[in-house]
């Protein structure tokens, strides 16, 4: 997509974040930002906000962008790689030389790490690889944090950390003590964004303020399509005009942010979040991956099947990830305000606009469609 289309495709969310947080921004006027993970979903969703507050109230800041490939926003946004306010730096959290390969001419005022690589199949075929991505990861950049007189710093965990909601519980909220079961290897992602959290309880101090926010489920512009995501499978096949498979009974629950709501959750919780204070990021709509699958059919014309490849079985427990968000809401005046319906047009036409090509990979996103988010 080009520099024009991007920007033109999410003025409109890109105002809803700044009309919901502008007096926040101050506080990072003339400072400087470091962003890991720049060139995923919430990397580029967070430079895309970063940009657009910067330009319009004349911060002056500026945002150094850490990835692997920072060559990959070139391609995916050209205009945020061109911006002379960001900086993209090449480097890996989990290496030795991270950070001190980023020598900065002066310090950073605040630190949001979202370098994770939330796959499924490297969770499943490289959990050593997972788990210390996230763990190596958050201990060196907090070490950065460190070093460079930060004051404010979010962490972005996963509501992974509960481990399996019980089915009766329809909202698992920030007290609740359930975990993933450590002997299931399956787990490494859950245990390491766990011990991530314990790395930043460590890591806090008077001089450094560390957020968290525990994420669910999303859906918008930059979300990866042919992934284990399942709102993302939907989109990709009625992109293509083709039916919906649900591989499974479509029981499980789940609930979907839209990417410009994230944007506003987590600026403000960095912003304005109590320190070693975790937050749900999510929806508290509920609803089963079949219902989704139908709202996704129904949303973009003309309109598409939906195949849902078995029943359920009687009194089987439905697998749910749908957080509570009350303190959220009432320690910081939060709301999901996109609704769903509207959530999948806009990501269907910034798709749909773009110069999207990717092809499933060799596992069809079908097939993976029953069970995840």
């Amino acid at each position: 997509m080009s520099n024009s289309a991007t920007t033109n495709h999410l003025a409109h969310d890109l105002d809803h974040v700044l009309a919901r947080t502008e007096s926040l921004w101050q506080e990072l006027r003339g400072q400087r930002i470091l962003i890991t993970g720049a060139t995923g979903f919430f990397g580029c969703w967070l430079l895309e906000s970063f940009a657009w507050a910067n330009q319009r109230l004349n911060l002056n800041a500026r945002a150094v962008g850490l990835a692997r490939r920072p060559q990959t926003l070139t391609q995916k946004a050209p205009h945020l790689a061109s911006d002379p306010a960001i900086l993209l730096h090449a480097a890996d959290v989990r290496c030795d030389d991270f950070p001190h390969r980023e020598a900065p001419q002066d310090a950073f005022s605040h630190v949001i790490h979202a370098a994770t690589e939330a796959s499924a199949a490297l969770n499943q075929q490289a959990p050593f690889l997972m788990f210390d991505t996230i763990f190596s990861g958050t201990r060196r950049t907090l070490d950065f944090a460190a070093a460079n007189s930060v004051r404010k710093f979010l962490f972005v965990s996963s509501g992974a950390v509960y481990g399996t909601q019980p089915s009766p519980l329809a909202h698992v909220d920030e007290s609740y003590n359930g975990g993933p079961d450590p002997l299931d290897p399956a787990n490494a992602y859950a245990e390491g964004k766990r011990s991530a959290e314990q790395l930043c309880a460590m890591a806090a101090s008077s001089d450094l303020e560390i957020k968290i926010a525990r994420c669910f489920a999303f859906v918008g512009p930059y979300m990866q399509l042919d992934a284990h995501f399942a709102i993302g499978n939907f989109i990709y096949d009625r992109m293509r005009q083709r039916p919906l498979r649900v591989q499974g009974d479509g029981s499980a629950v789940r609930s979907y942010l839209y990417a410009s709501d994230l944007m506003v959750w987590l600026w403000t919780i960095l912003f304005k979040g109590q320190s070693l204070r975790a937050y749900n990021v999510g929806s508290e709509e509920a609803l089963n991956i079949a219902t989704v699958a139908r709202t996704v059919a129904d949303a973009l014309p003309p309109a598409v099947e939906v195949n849902i490849a078995s029943q359920p079985t009687p009194n089987e427990q439905v697998h749910r990830y749908v957080p509570s968000t009350a303190r959220a809401r009432d320690e910081l005046g939060l709301r999901d305000e996109v609704p769903l319906r509207e959530a999948i047009g806009r990501t269907h036409a910034w798709f749909s606009g773009s110069t999207f090509s990717e092809q499933p990979n060799s596992m069809s996103a079908a097939a993976r469609r029953g069970s995840h988010a």
